[in-house]
């Protein structure tokens, strides 16, 4: 073989990288075109690779708009229904709860942010586990993991600015609004007769207030309590 008609290695990761930027460039103009316009989340979107959080068997459709399966039966949420939450919750600077880890995804991205604080309960060891272990390869170590029902969070957690609540319900616990600092926001999603439903509370000095939005969201239930085994 002629030299010139060797594979030129080190022209190939130029070639890479620029795939990938395009594939990057597609993924958040897609959200864009989905009604995400926060510039804080879809920069922290483009920057936290989601399928370093897939599992290996569904890496390749990491950056389309779908929720993904987990180990212990559980979903890797789409990446639109992330983006609206975290655009309702506004957690840059704060100190945030995360309920339902998952992955790990949600939790990197509220770090890209730049919340001050990052406490994540999981009730799955296995999920608990695995995200630890991603996160801390990819360099977002600064987060807490723990194994913990996230409907009844530990006392000694203490309190927090912001709470998200990566998973639907029927009501959202008072376990959860009491951890709410004074000016402080828990954004989830509510089930109603229409479907799953964007939820903000905001918690006032007399009080929360809450707000089901028209905002409808594709996301899995989060069940309450300890799992027993996985």
């Amino acid at each position: 073989m002629n030299q010139d008609d060797a594979p030129d290695a080190a022209g190939q990761e130029p070639a890479e990288e620029a795939s990938g930027a395009v594939e990057t460039a597609a993924f958040v103009l897609g959200l864009r075109a989905r009604g995400v316009r926060d510039a804080a989340v879809l920069g922290a979107m483009e920057r936290v690779p989601r399928e370093a959080f897939a599992p290996l068997a569904f890496r390749d459709l990491a950056r389309r708009d779908l929720a993904l399966p987990l180990p212990c039966g559980q979903t890797m949420t789409a990446p639109s229904v992330i983006a609206t939450m975290l655009a309702a919750l506004n957690p840059q600077g704060a100190r945030v709860l995360e309920i339902g880890t998952g992955s790990g995804y949600a939790t990197a991205l509220l770090l890209r942010l730049g919340c001050a604080e990052v406490v994540s309960l999981e009730r799955y060891a296995t999920l608990a586990r695995n995200a630890r272990s991603r996160l801390d390869a990819l360099g977002f170590g600064a987060a807490m993991v723990g194994l913990a029902d996230g409907c009844a969070p530990p006392e000694e957690a203490g309190t927090f600015d912001r709470i998200l609540v990566n998973g639907r319900l029927r009501d959202l616990p008072q376990a959860l609004i009491d951890r709410l600092n004074p000016g402080g926001r828990l954004v989830g999603a509510l089930d109603t007769p229409a479907g799953p439903r964007l939820v903000a509370i905001a918690q006032e000095t007399d009080g929360p207030w809450r707000q089901v939005r028209e905002t409808p969201l594709r996301i899995g239930p989060l069940t309450p309590g300890l799992a027993a085994y996985l």
